[in-house]
């Protein structure tokens, strides 16, 4: 990319030729794709993870609902130009000691998030953890 740049620089800013405009277009799409594959790769992960870790009963303790901003929480799930509610459900176990963890769920409107929150409150759940670290726990969507 940089010869392209360079070539654009040496030039003075002249109008663009055909073969500069095909390659930027190239770079524009190149970088869409990227950015496409990454969200989709995030996702696949986020599915993922845990699956195959043992699983411990923990209880939702804690329940909270905050304000975001645009863009202030990327997912792949919610476009990132809409502001809205995230809704987290924070969960405690023994697994030898006493750990944490939590789930968040974003939501359009702030009484679906408040609603959804305090359904969970006290509610026990069964969390994955990992075996090589205690401290790290997956509460899992299908596990709720």
């Amino acid at each position: 990319m940089t010869p392209l740049l360079a070539c654009i620089l040496m030039r003075g800013g002249g109008p663009l030729t055909r073969n500069e405009i095909i390659l930027f277009s190239l770079f524009a799409g190149a970088v869409m794709l990227v950015g496409i594959c990454r969200q989709l790769f995030d996702t696949w992960i986020k599915r993922t993870r845990g699956r195959n870790w043992p699983t411990i009963s923990a209880v939702i303790d804690i329940v909270s609902v905050a304000f975001m901003p645009d863009d202030s929480i990327p997912s792949p799930s919610v476009p990132t130009d809409s502001s809205g509610y995230l809704a987290t459900l924070t969960y405690v176990y023994r697994n030898p000691e006493l750990q944490m963890g939590d789930y968040s769920r974003r939501f359009a409107k702030e009484d679906d998030a408040r609603a959804w929150a305090n359904s969970y409150k006290g509610e026990t759940v069964k969390v994955h953890v990992d075996p090589r670290d205690p401290t790290r726990s997956v509460l899992r969507e299908e596990d709720l």
